[in-house]
């Protein structure tokens, strides 16, 4: 799908919504991601310790950069971009200004965040960490300016309380040790906590699958949503706020890409 035609869509979600009925556009999604095959009882521990490296990959930062710099030079130009615009409007509904506030991305990829947020007048300090080298490496060499850290998402080396907000930018769908990733997120969080991307399924269990993004083969989990819910409370974090990026649910059962909000309740 080309970049008009995609800002055409992102503009008429409601168009988007029905296209995806017509055509069959079900989750797992078409685009990056291919080839999703569903684990089997078992099998998701076995992948995910298989494919732990998987985001790792020398040849992922540019293969995501091509698709990114179309998207930011799209944003640039005025044109929505669903998960840039669902992003800012988080940050924007925040009980606080978030002018001035430090905000850390975790999964940060190569740091394109920091320039949504300058692109949109934020103002925001804006740090980011990933697991993989070369991930921030590009993102080091596209923002000299910023820090960027290798970090792992379950046990990062940052203080208790260090930034305002933490940002988990789409990446616990790739940890099998999600509970521990989210629990971090908390503790490093010293007042907001946004959980950004989220797939989740309504009155089903977990679900895991296989698949390949950007040509690389890795594992991604589908949150049951109550449960994701109740660990999110269960990690001293309130939810304040969830925007819905997708949505296909029918008589209780479905699947959604969520962004959930929350405010840290316990120090």
């Amino acid at each position: 799908m080309n970049a008009s035609v995609r800002a055409l869509l992102n503009r008429f979600p409601r168009l988007k919504a029905l296209l995806k009925r017509i055509l069959g556009w079900v989750r797992p999604s078409a685009g990056v991601s291919s080839n999703y095959v569903q684990l089997k009882a078992g099998e998701a521990e076995e992948e995910s310790s298989r494919l732990r490296a998987a985001w790792q990959a020398e040849e992922l930062p540019r293969k995501q950069r091509e698709l990114v710099d179309e998207q930011l030079l799209a944003y640039r130009r005025g044109e929505p971009v669903d998960v840039f615009d669902v992003m800012t409007r988080a940050l924007r509904a925040l009980p606080s200004d978030v002018r001035g506030m430090s905000v850390l991305e975790v999964g940060c990829s190569s740091g394109f965040y920091s320039e949504v947020f300058d692109i949109a007048g934020m103002g925001v300090a804006y740090a980011g960490c990933d697991y993989s080298d070369a991930f921030i490496a590009l993102a080091r060499q596209k923002y000299p300016a910023l820090r960027f850290d290798v970090e792992d998402a379950t046990a990062m080396n940052y203080g208790r309380d260090t930034f305002d907000v933490v940002i988990s930018g789409c990446c616990l769908l790739h940890i099998p040790e999600y509970q521990a990733a989210v629990a971090e997120t908390a503790r490093v969080a010293r007042r907001y906590a946004i959980f950004h991307r989220t797939p989740v399924v309504v009155g089903q269990p977990n679900k895991y699958y296989r698949k390949q993004a950007y040509g690389v083969e890795t594992v991604e989990i589908h949150f049951n949503e109550p449960q994701f819910l109740d660990l999110l409370a269960s990690c001293g974090l309130e939810l304040i706020g969830t925007y819905t990026l997708d949505e296909s649910v029918h008589g209780g059962v479905g699947s959604a890409t969520r962004t959930y909000v929350c405010q840290k309740t316990t120090q």
